[in-house]
Protein backbone atom coordinates (compact mmCIF):
# COMPACT_ATOMS: atom_id res chain seq x y z
CA UNK A 1 0.00 0.00 0.00
CA UNK A 2 0.98 3.77 -0.82
CA UNK A 3 0.70 6.48 1.87
CA UNK A 4 0.51 9.94 1.47
CA UNK A 5 4.18 10.48 1.60
CA UNK A 6 5.05 8.01 -1.38
CA UNK A 7 5.95 5.19 1.00
CA UNK A 8 5.14 1.67 0.20
CA UNK A 9 4.23 -0.85 3.12
CA UNK A 10 3.91 -4.31 2.32
CA UNK A 11 0.52 -5.13 3.62
CA UNK A 12 1.04 -8.93 3.64
CA UNK A 13 2.25 -9.67 7.36
CA UNK A 14 -0.60 -7.62 8.99
CA UNK A 15 -3.26 -9.93 6.52
CA UNK A 16 -1.48 -12.84 7.64
CA UNK A 17 -1.11 -12.18 11.43
CA UNK A 18 -4.46 -10.90 11.09
CA UNK A 19 -5.99 -14.39 10.06
CA UNK A 20 -3.28 -16.43 12.77
CA UNK A 21 -5.02 -14.22 15.72
CA UNK A 22 -8.79 -14.98 14.45
CA UNK A 23 -7.53 -18.82 14.30
CA UNK A 24 -6.55 -18.88 17.93
CA UNK A 25 -9.17 -17.09 19.25
CA UNK A 26 -11.75 -19.29 17.63
CA UNK A 27 -9.42 -22.59 19.31
CA UNK A 28 -10.00 -20.75 23.13
CA UNK A 29 -13.71 -20.37 22.53
CA UNK A 30 -14.78 -23.28 20.54
CA UNK A 31 -15.81 -21.76 17.49
CA UNK A 32 -16.24 -23.27 14.46
CA UNK A 33 -17.42 -26.80 13.13
CA UNK A 34 -16.30 -29.69 15.65
CA UNK A 35 -17.08 -33.57 14.28
CA UNK A 36 -15.86 -36.40 16.30
CA UNK A 37 -12.62 -37.99 14.79
CA UNK A 38 -14.34 -40.85 12.55
CA UNK A 39 -16.72 -38.32 10.99
CA UNK A 40 -14.00 -35.92 10.20
CA UNK A 41 -11.38 -37.78 8.88
CA UNK A 42 -14.23 -40.12 6.62
CA UNK A 43 -15.40 -36.53 5.53
CA UNK A 44 -11.87 -35.30 4.57
CA UNK A 45 -11.21 -38.65 2.70
CA UNK A 46 -14.28 -38.42 0.47
CA UNK A 47 -12.95 -35.01 -0.63
CA UNK A 48 -10.14 -37.12 -3.48
CA UNK A 49 -6.51 -37.34 -4.19
CA UNK A 50 -4.61 -34.54 -5.77
CA UNK A 51 -5.56 -34.58 -9.19
CA UNK A 52 -9.52 -34.37 -8.36
CA UNK A 53 -8.05 -31.64 -5.69
CA UNK A 54 -5.98 -29.87 -8.72
CA UNK A 55 -9.35 -29.98 -10.98
CA UNK A 56 -11.65 -28.44 -8.24
CA UNK A 57 -8.88 -25.35 -7.73
CA UNK A 58 -8.06 -24.76 -11.55
CA UNK A 59 -11.69 -24.45 -11.99
CA UNK A 60 -12.34 -22.13 -9.06
CA UNK A 61 -9.01 -20.26 -10.55
CA UNK A 62 -10.68 -19.70 -14.09
CA UNK A 63 -13.78 -18.35 -11.86
CA UNK A 64 -11.49 -15.80 -10.16
CA UNK A 65 -9.90 -14.96 -13.65
CA UNK A 66 -13.26 -13.86 -14.72
CA UNK A 67 -13.87 -11.80 -11.52
CA UNK A 68 -10.57 -10.15 -11.52
CA UNK A 69 -11.04 -9.50 -15.47
CA UNK A 70 -14.39 -7.46 -14.59
CA UNK A 71 -12.78 -5.16 -12.11
CA UNK A 72 -13.20 -1.28 -13.32
CA UNK A 73 -10.11 -0.35 -14.86
CA UNK A 74 -9.76 2.82 -12.80
CA UNK A 75 -11.27 1.53 -9.38
CA UNK A 76 -8.07 -0.05 -8.06
CA UNK A 77 -7.80 2.07 -4.55
CA UNK A 78 -11.61 1.90 -3.94
CA UNK A 79 -12.03 1.08 -0.29
CA UNK A 80 -15.37 1.79 1.04
CA UNK A 81 -13.99 0.61 4.63
CA UNK A 82 -11.52 2.79 5.19
CA UNK A 83 -9.44 0.22 7.22
CA UNK A 84 -10.21 -3.09 4.69
CA UNK A 85 -8.31 -4.10 1.74
CA UNK A 86 -8.72 -1.52 -1.10
CA UNK A 87 -10.16 -3.55 -5.03
CA UNK A 88 -6.59 -3.86 -5.86
CA UNK A 89 -5.31 -5.28 -2.46
CA UNK A 90 -7.89 -7.79 -2.23
CA UNK A 91 -7.73 -8.96 -5.30
CA UNK A 92 -3.90 -9.40 -5.48
CA UNK A 93 -4.91 -11.52 -1.42
CA UNK A 94 -5.81 -14.46 -4.14
CA UNK A 95 -2.92 -14.48 -5.38
CA UNK A 96 -0.94 -14.60 -2.13
CA UNK A 97 -2.99 -17.11 -0.79
CA UNK A 98 -1.92 -19.75 -3.75
CA UNK A 99 1.26 -18.83 -3.86
CA UNK A 100 1.88 -18.76 0.31
CA UNK A 101 -0.14 -21.65 0.88
CA UNK A 102 1.32 -24.09 -1.93
CA UNK A 103 5.06 -23.23 -0.82
CA UNK A 104 4.20 -23.76 2.62
CA UNK A 105 3.47 -27.53 1.68
CA UNK A 106 6.16 -27.72 -0.33
CA UNK A 107 8.76 -26.31 2.11
CA UNK A 108 6.46 -28.82 4.90
CA UNK A 109 6.39 -25.33 6.89
CA UNK A 110 4.58 -22.38 7.18
CA UNK A 111 6.31 -19.43 8.00
CA UNK A 112 5.53 -15.52 7.62
CA UNK A 113 9.52 -15.41 6.72
CA UNK A 114 9.28 -17.26 3.73
CA UNK A 115 8.70 -15.12 0.87
CA UNK A 116 7.45 -17.35 -3.02
CA UNK A 117 8.69 -15.75 -5.88
CA UNK A 118 6.73 -13.80 -8.44
CA UNK A 119 4.58 -12.11 -5.79
CA UNK A 120 4.98 -8.34 -5.87
CA UNK A 121 1.41 -6.66 -6.19
CA UNK A 122 1.02 -4.82 -9.58
CA UNK A 123 -0.78 -1.80 -8.99
CA UNK A 124 -3.00 -1.79 -12.02
CA UNK A 125 -6.01 -2.93 -12.59
CA UNK A 126 -5.06 -4.88 -15.88
CA UNK A 127 -2.21 -6.70 -14.55
CA UNK A 128 -3.95 -8.40 -11.46
CA UNK A 129 -5.79 -11.25 -13.99
CA UNK A 130 -2.52 -11.83 -15.86
CA UNK A 131 -0.70 -11.71 -12.74
CA UNK A 132 -2.88 -14.04 -10.93
CA UNK A 133 -3.23 -16.94 -13.25
CA UNK A 134 0.64 -16.69 -13.82
CA UNK A 135 1.02 -17.44 -9.69
CA UNK A 136 -1.52 -19.48 -9.59
CA UNK A 137 0.02 -22.13 -12.08
CA UNK A 138 3.56 -22.00 -10.34
CA UNK A 139 1.53 -22.83 -7.49
CA UNK A 140 0.10 -25.61 -9.07
CA UNK A 141 3.25 -27.26 -10.59
CA UNK A 142 4.71 -26.93 -6.86
CA UNK A 143 1.51 -28.89 -6.14
CA UNK A 144 1.97 -31.36 -8.64
CA UNK A 145 4.70 -32.43 -6.85
CA UNK A 146 2.64 -34.38 -3.85
CA UNK A 147 0.72 -37.71 -4.10
CA UNK A 148 -2.57 -38.89 -2.34
CA UNK A 149 -0.65 -40.33 0.56
CA UNK A 150 1.35 -37.77 1.50
CA UNK A 151 -2.00 -35.49 1.57
CA UNK A 152 -2.69 -36.99 4.87
CA UNK A 153 0.62 -35.77 6.57
CA UNK A 154 0.81 -33.70 9.21
CA UNK A 155 2.18 -30.06 9.37
CA UNK A 156 2.49 -27.09 11.98
CA UNK A 157 0.42 -24.21 10.34
CA UNK A 158 1.08 -20.53 10.98
CA UNK A 159 -1.30 -20.48 14.21
CA UNK A 160 1.32 -23.44 15.39
CA UNK A 161 -1.74 -26.07 15.36
CA UNK A 162 -1.62 -29.57 13.77
CA UNK A 163 -2.75 -29.91 10.93
CA UNK A 164 -2.88 -32.24 7.42
CA UNK A 165 -1.92 -31.08 4.10
CA UNK A 166 -5.26 -31.99 2.98
CA UNK A 167 -7.21 -29.88 5.53
CA UNK A 168 -4.24 -26.99 4.49
CA UNK A 169 -5.43 -27.75 0.47
CA UNK A 170 -9.03 -27.56 0.52
CA UNK A 171 -9.61 -25.18 3.71
CA UNK A 172 -7.08 -23.60 4.09
CA UNK A 173 -6.59 -22.93 0.36
CA UNK A 174 -9.55 -23.26 -1.66
CA UNK A 175 -12.27 -22.48 0.74
CA UNK A 176 -10.07 -19.62 2.25
CA UNK A 177 -10.06 -18.11 -1.37
CA UNK A 178 -13.42 -18.78 -2.18
CA UNK A 179 -14.02 -16.91 0.86
CA UNK A 180 -12.47 -13.65 -0.29
CA UNK A 181 -13.34 -13.77 -3.96
CA UNK A 182 -17.36 -13.06 -2.17
CA UNK A 183 -15.77 -10.34 -0.54
CA UNK A 184 -14.17 -9.06 -4.12
CA UNK A 185 -17.10 -9.77 -6.25
CA UNK A 186 -19.15 -7.11 -3.64
CA UNK A 187 -16.40 -4.87 -4.18
CA UNK A 188 -17.00 -4.80 -7.71
CA UNK A 189 -20.34 -4.38 -7.69
CA UNK A 190 -20.04 -1.15 -4.95
CA UNK A 191 -17.46 0.28 -7.91
CA UNK A 192 -19.87 0.13 -10.12
CA UNK A 193 -18.59 -3.08 -12.19
CA UNK A 194 -20.29 -6.17 -13.32
CA UNK A 195 -19.15 -9.15 -11.54
CA UNK A 196 -19.79 -12.14 -13.25
CA UNK A 197 -22.26 -14.95 -12.41
CA UNK A 198 -20.02 -18.06 -10.86
CA UNK A 199 -22.52 -20.06 -9.55
CA UNK A 200 -25.85 -18.70 -11.14
CA UNK A 201 -26.85 -15.94 -12.78
CA UNK A 202 -26.08 -12.04 -11.56
CA UNK A 203 -27.96 -9.31 -11.40
CA UNK A 204 -27.96 -8.73 -15.37
CA UNK A 205 -28.24 -12.28 -16.65
CA UNK A 206 -31.28 -12.73 -14.43
CA UNK A 207 -33.13 -9.74 -15.93
CA UNK A 208 -32.30 -11.00 -19.71
CA UNK A 209 -33.73 -14.59 -18.66
CA UNK A 210 -36.59 -12.93 -17.09
CA UNK A 211 -37.06 -10.66 -20.18
CA UNK A 212 -36.35 -14.08 -22.43
CA UNK A 213 -39.60 -15.53 -20.33
CA UNK A 214 -42.15 -12.95 -20.22
CA UNK A 215 -41.02 -12.58 -24.50
CA UNK A 216 -42.24 -16.60 -24.12
CA UNK A 217 -45.75 -16.36 -22.93
CA UNK A 218 -46.40 -13.22 -24.67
Amino acid sequence: MQTASGATHDLRPAFMWAMVRLLLAGAREGVGPRHDGEEEDATMKSRGGVARFISHWNREAEATLSVLQALPADQYDFRPDPEGRSIGELAWHLSEIDACLSLGIELRRFRLEDEPPGLARPREVALLAPGYRQVHEQAVARLHALDDDQLDESVTYFDGRLTTIREVVWDRLLHHAIHHRGQLVLLCRMARGTPPGLYGPNREQMAELRARAQATRS
